[in-house]
Parts: C-alpha cells; structure tokens; sequence
C-alpha cells in the first residue's frame, strides 16, 4: 500500500492579487519504505513539495493522502500531531536548540508529544544517537560540534518517535565531500532499518540515483 499520494496537488503564493503558481497538478504514489530523490534545479519547488507532503504546508488545490487518509480532512492540531508522530524531518540547517544537549535535542519531539521523560524514550534517544555514531557526543552542546555532527544528531531527532516517513531536505547542502557521502549512507541505512519511505531533496546526481527512483520536477510539475 502507498504510504504517500498526492491527487492533482497545486501550490500557488500570492503577491498582492498577483498568482506565483509553483506546482501543478501534481500526481505522485510513493510506496511504504520506498526511497526517493527529488532533483531539479534551484526554485522549481522541490523544498515546497516535500513540505506540503509533510504536512509542513497545505496545498492551494488537491490533495495528499498518508496511509490513505487525506490531510485536506484534518484540523490544524490533528495535522500538527500527525505530524510530530508519523513524519521525521532533517534539513540543510539542523535548526538545533543550542543551549540543549545533544540528547536534549533528540529528546525535544518526544517531549512536544508527551514522551520525553520516560526511561524507555531516553534509552531510544541514546540508542540512536549510538547509530549515528554519536555515543560520545551525548552531553556536547551544538556548539561544541561540528557541522556533520550537528547533523547527524538531527537525524537522530527525525526518528525518535518513530516515523513511517523520513523527509530530507538538501540535508549534505553545508557538508563536504567525505561528511556528505557518510549522511547520505547514514540516511538510507536508517530508513532501511526502520521501514521508513525516505524522500530527499537534493542536487547530488549519485546520492539521487543511489536512493533508487528519482521524481523530476520541471515546469510546475513532475517527470520519472
């Protein structure tokens, strides 16, 4: 079953009366697990699809359905829960909280949901870090990391509730070769090991075509 569809998905900004359309009747099905890129050049939209498909922005027109139920049918706070509990995020800029730990960080989603004090979220939170290869970096402040580290503790942040869906957005944008190459790596084993669908954005030709299937956008819309 797709864990992703949209159905003739628009995206329009307006500037004053003025209409900016940015995507056009859009019609994507993306399978449970399955991993994607999204590539096009810079301002074809890629950043606003991969927010409208997490729920981050709301389409002008059409829809985007997760596990089958469409997101047009939710409240603001039923999508904000949906949200935080079935969609992970990691983005070019970490965005951590810099006076916060490394754990703290991790732990911040759980928290906004509820979860973030018990034992067993604080054992998942170090067990991630863990994978990203973190264990010692629990108690370094972003500050005290560097920028692939900081990184990779916001991957570690994308899965601590337990997504079905991974988004990524031109998440090795700031890195260098060798650190891009390892977060990319990073990224699809985790998705893998967790059964999570995977969507990048990114401008990286081999990390593209490493992910499997790649969704083109061009004028306003989608080519494969």
């Amino acid at each position: 079953m797709p864990s992703l569809q949209t159905h003739n998905l628009s995206k329009s900004y307006f500037l004053g009366e003025v209409e900016v359309p940015v995507l056009a009747d859009i019609n994507l099905s993306i399978d449970t697990a399955e991993q994607v890129a999204v590539v096009g050049p810079s301002g074809v939209g890629k950043s606003t699809l991969l927010h409208i498909l997490g729920a981050l922005d709301r389409p002008t027109a059409g829809d985007v359905l997760v596990d089958g139920s469409a997101l047009s049918k939710l409240s603001t706070d039923e999508l904000a829960d949906m949200r935080c509990s079935q969609v992970g995020f990691v983005f070019q800029f970490h965005h951590l909280l810099p006076e916060f730990t490394a754990l703290e960080n991790v732990l911040m989603p759980a928290r906004l949901f509820g979860d973030g004090e018990s034992e067993a979220i604080v054992k998942r939170a170090e067990e991630l870090l863990s994978q990203v290869g973190l264990s010692h970096r629990l108690h370094h402040r972003p500050g005290e990391l560097s920028g692939g580290e900081c990184l990779r503790v916001a991957v570690a942040r994308a899965l601590i509730n337990k997504p079905g869906i991974l988004i990524a957005d031109e998440p090795t944008g700031n890195l260098d070769g060798e650190a891009a190459a390892s977060l990319q790596k990073l990224l699809m084993e985790l998705a893998r090991d967790y059964s999570a669908t995977l969507i990048v954005a990114t401008h990286n030709v081999e990390f593209a075509e490493s992910l499997g299937r790649i969704i083109r956008l061009h004028d306003r819309t989608v080519e494969e």
